[in-house]
């Protein structure tokens, strides 16, 4: 039964990750090319919010109850746009460090290239 669970989680996992809209625009931002969009996405969290306030209002005004699982999805959307934005800012900030140490280190190992010897001997 475990294993059943396991897979299903899995299979799940799976299809969110590759089909739903916010895990594929999070997917490029976490990419070393997207890092520098993670700021300028945390915008997006405020539609999202939008749409959780208004399903709240729905559901306060006597709407079905299930909308509460469109809340719960709007909110967790908007926060992963949130918290990405300061996350991506650290990756870089990490990334560039690494590339400008090793920039370094290669300036350093590289060794200066040396003159070829002149050669005195003539082809006739």
């Amino acid at each position: 039964m475990i294993r059943l669970l396991w897979a299903l989680s899995a299979h799940a996992r799976y299809y969110l990750r590759r089909y739903m809209p916010t895990n594929i625009a999070l997917d490029a931002i976490r990419t070393r090319r997207g890092l520098k969009w993670g700021t300028p996405a945390m915008p997006l969290a405020a539609p999202y919010f939008l749409a959780a306030n208004y399903c709240l209002t729905l559901i306060e005004d006597g709407g079905p109850g299930w909308l509460n699982l469109l809340v719960l999805m709007f909110c967790w959307n908007a926060l992963k746009f949130l918290i990405m934005g300061p996350i991506s800012v650290v990756l870089l900030v990490r990334a560039r460090l690494e590339e400008s140490a090793t920039r370094r280190r290669d300036r350093r190992t590289r060794r200066p290239i040396e003159p070829a010897e002149p050669t005195t001997a003539r082809m006739p």
